[in-house]
């Protein structure tokens, strides 16, 4: 195992004798020391891995833990549905419109520089949510965090593209897999404990001295690289068009999960993005340097695998929001408890990214897609036919199963997209791989939110009247959709026992019917992403820059 050099680069003709000749080294110890630090820190893959993970945790938790602390935030600062739901959009809007921005911000100016910036402005804007006295408080720190998460995921892939060989790139991408799934294994506890025993502010202190630790492991380990070629003018009018576009089709299809598909503003998001997605493209064929260089696209491997991370974090990101509501509004677990019973789902994927990896190096990344896939959608389709008293034996085994696929699909869908991207755009490829899934999980979310809620206001009169209810109070209380569709029994205060019951039976079967549709979807959905599969190969673009492991 050889160790790069640090910052600076050694004239080959100045070395006249050998490297423990000491006695010819008239500079003073301690910089002959420093250096030789230097060599064993900067730039070492593994070390560079560690501080690149230490700072992709804090993203990982808070992909879960904010789920678990938003009933106690909405009890403290009296946040509406609609407002607490924007907690969780704001930071996801912020999120998926500064992706690709900041993966060519990486690129630019440098991809140590602009991931320890996304670590500082997201520790310290956790610290600033935990600190806020209300709401519009809380959510324009989310914003400000979600900017920050931009500018630290899209350089933390292409800061291990430039530091680790071809043939190590794959397990490096597998153990980076593993720490997001051990800080999304962990994060619905760890909210829980506290939460419970603590405060919601405390949630987000969290990330504080984690973001510390990554911020001086970085400093130590991280070597800088950038995109020598993108000195020039910076992409403006694209950056704009393109943030416009996706702010307009995320935007959309949050409405479109509150209001409907149908609705006003959802139709003039989704036609607005279509407009500027359009103008963008013209843009991005006409400037010098592009922000998104189209040229990557020709590449059918990474515009497949691009396209399968989206359908991909479809299914999987929209079936875990609604296995959450399923385990604690029908089941009636406490979120510490739910978070144990989806542990067979979390933490096999820590294990199953590095296995990932290493059937991605050695089989190149179909293999790990297809087989991902094809995992996703039986485990969708037999959720699909749980009922409302399902025991946990008939759940654990397909979570098991979900977890595996979804740590092959990230770690091959990652390293499809990187891979065969130029060394020298990966950071751009990073951005494009998490807005991908990121455009996917919202769009899973939004679509079978919709299908759910449909189908539960289809069937929420007769399910009540066939559990008892009077047919006048089961027509009263079927417009109450809204509450039914996240698994809520809408019992009017001073019901009588056998009546609240009857309320409650009825409405968790409706609810389990929009649930069985939505799953049976997003099993569909998970099929026709095998096919996406099949057209991805392995990346064949060198690593440029990267020391031998």
């Amino acid at each position: 195992m050889s160790h790069s050099p640090g910052a600076g680069t050694l004239d080959p003709g100045a070395v006249s004798v050998q490297p423990d000749d000491a006695s010819s080294d008239h500079r003073p110890p301690r910089t002959r020391s420093r250096e030789r630090t230097a060599r064993r820190g900067r730039g070492h893959p593994w070390l560079t891995l560690v501080a690149v993970a230490l700072g992709v945790m804090m993203v990982g938790l808070d992909a879960t833990v904010v789920t678990i602390a938003n009933p106690a935030i909405a009890a403290d600062l009296g946040a509406s549905l609609s407002g607490l739901q924007w907690v969780t959009n704001a930071y996801l809007l912020a999120l998926a419109v500064t992706l690709i921005p900041a993966g060519k911000i990486a690129d630019r100016f440098g991809r140590r520089r602009t991931f320890l910036a996304g670590v500082v402005g997201f520790a310290i804007s956790s610290v600033l949510i935990g600190l806020s006295g209300g709401l519009g408080a809380v959510i324009f720190w989310r914003v400000v965090q979600g900017f920050a998460g931009a500018l630290l995921q899209p350089a933390s892939l292409a800061i291990l593209r430039n530091t680790f060989p071809a043939e190590r790139l794959n397990t490096a991408i597998g153990v980076w897999g593993s720490t997001l799934g051990v800080s999304i294994a962990g994060g619905p506890i760890v909210a829980g404990l506290l939460v419970e025993h603590v405060n919601w502010e405390s949630v987000f202190f969290l990330n504080a001295p984690l973001g510390l630790v990554a911020l001086l492991a970085g400093l130590w380990v991280i070597r800088e690289s950038r995109d020598e070629e993108a000195a020039g003018s910076f992409d403006l009018p694209g950056v704009a068009l393109l943030s416009g576009a996706l702010f307009a089709l995320v935007w959309g299809l949050i409405k479109a999960g509150e209001d409907g598909f149908g609705a006003t503003v959802p139709l003039v998001s989704f036609a607005a993005a279509v407009v500027l997605f359009a103008v963008f493209v013209w843009n991005e064929l006409r400037v010098e340097r592009p922000l998104l260089p189209l040229g990557l696209f020709r590449s059918v491997s990474l515009s497949a695998a691009t396209g399968l991370i989206v359908l991909g974090f479809f299914a999987m990101f929209g079936t875990i929001f609604f296995i959450t509501l399923y385990l604690q509004q029908v089941h009636g677990m406490s979120p510490v408890d739910a978070g144990v019973r989806m542990l067979p789902m979390t933490a096999v994927f820590i294990v199953a990214s590095p296995v990932a990896g290493a059937l991605t190096s050695r089989f190149g990344p179909r293999v790990p897609l297809v087989v991902g896939m094809a995992f996703t959608a039986t485990a969708l389709f037999g959720l699909s036919r749980i009922g409302v008293e399902a025991p946990y034996v008939q759940l654990w085994p397909w979570f098991v199963l979900l977890g595996t696929a979804f740590g092959m699909v990230i770690v091959a869908g990652t390293e499809a997209i990187v891979g065969n991207a130029p060394a020298h755009l990966a950071g751009v490829a990073g951005g494009l791989q998490q807005t991908a899934a990121q455009v996917g999980g919202v769009l899973g979310t939004s679509v079978l939110g919709v299908l759910l809620s449909t189908r539960v206001g289809d069937v929420l009169a007769g399910r009540l009247a066939d559990a008892g209810v009077p047919g006048g109070a089961a027509q009263r209380l079927a417009g109450q959709e809204g509450l039914v569709s996240q698994g809520v029994a809408p019992v009017p205060p001073g019901t009588p026992a056998p009546a609240a019951e009857s309320i409650t039976t009825g409405s968790h079967l409706a609810f389990m019917d929009g649930f069985q549709t939505s799953l049976t979807v997003a099993g569909a959905v998970a099929l026709a992403a095998v096919l996406a599969a099949l057209l991805v190969r392995r990346g064949t673009s060198p690593v440029e820059g990267a020391p031998v492991v």
